[in-house]
């Protein structure tokens, strides 16, 4: 983490600060700038595809091609980041570093390249962020939330009640996972598709038996592609509200002309459990990681 002051000062000192969420399939910048009235205002939020992960299901390690490759999209973000007057700067890594074998060696070759130290963020830790960057920036519902975010290596998911977490859970159930096991990143049959929904079905079984929540709110990488096709977004709106799960498993032709590298395995991860259904959807725990 480099950083001129401390994380827990960032909501007491006016100015800008950095966070860069380092995943499993893609790195991402956000950087905000707090007010003396203590309201945050985002400046640059963006992310690059990096595919840390590519290759982690089989071979439990990361490759140095896909650390090289991360290791320079961190460096111009924390250099963007400078640029942009960021009084501190933190680094993050969630699923992909905490499975890797050789995760310090990973970490260790991004600090020699970029002089940022990433820390690991347990899955129960993401899941809170996640829910409290929900908390602050689209508001709370009466009655029993449901928070996930869905990435590449896992999806976390927060039990609340108002700004209460009641319960949170890691599952190791993300789209490149599931694309590198089933070869989901192409068209495949629908009998390769039911194999993997059904191997999917059974990893999110510690859902299972949950009343539906009042609200539930998605966020990450799987998310926002299903709702970048379900709204036929061109742009990314941060919050969306729908039944943005409705979508064939037959995957009609549209939808494989528009995005046939990735909607595939998002699909895959979502649809087994009735308890993804009728989401607000946003993006993502580097807000939390600064609201916190």
């Amino acid at each position: 983490m480099a950083t001129l002051i401390p994380r827990r000062e960032w909501r007491t000192v006016p100015g800008r600060y950095a966070v860069i969420d380092v995943g499993t399939n893609s790195v991402k910048l956000y950087v905000a700038e707090l007010a003396p009235d203590r309201s945050w205002r985002t400046i640059v939020d963006r992310a690059e595809l990096t595919r840390l992960g590519e290759g982690l299901e089989e071979g439990g390690e990361i490759s140095r091609t896909a650390t090289a490759r991360t290791a320079t999209a961190i460096a111009g973000m924390a250099d963007e980041a400078r640029r942009d007057g960021a009084l501190a700067i933190a680094a993050v890594g969630t699923a992909g570093l905490r499975i890797a074998r050789n995760r310090d060696a990973v970490i260790a070759a991004i600090a020699a390249r970029t002089g940022i130290t990433v820390d690991v963020l347990p899955g129960e830790e993401e899941g809170r962020l996640a829910y409290v960057a929900v908390k602050e920036s689209i508001g709370l519902v009466d009655g029993a939330l449901v928070v996930f975010d869905a990435g590449g290596g896992s999806i976390q998911v927060t039990f609340g009640r108002g700004p209460l977490v009641e319960e949170r859970l890691s599952v190791d159930v993300g789209a490149v996972r599931y694309a590198e096991r089933f070869g989901l990143a192409g068209i495949v049959t629908p009998a390769v598709l039911r194999e993997a929904l059904a191997a999917i079905s059974t990893d999110l079984s510690r859902l299972d038996g949950r009343p539906a929540p009042d609200a539930l709110v998605g966020m990450g990488g799987t998310v926002t592609n299903l709702a970048g096709v379900r709204h036929g977004l061109a742009v990314y709106d941060q919050v969306f509200r729908g039944d943005l799960i409705e979508i064939d498993t037959g995957l009609d032709d549209a939808v494989r002309d528009q995005h046939d590298a990735v909607l595939p395995q998002d699909i895959a991860v979502l649809q087994p459990h009735d308890l993804f259904r009728d989401i607000f959807h946003r993006d993502q725990v580097r807000e939390g990681l600064n609201l916190a």
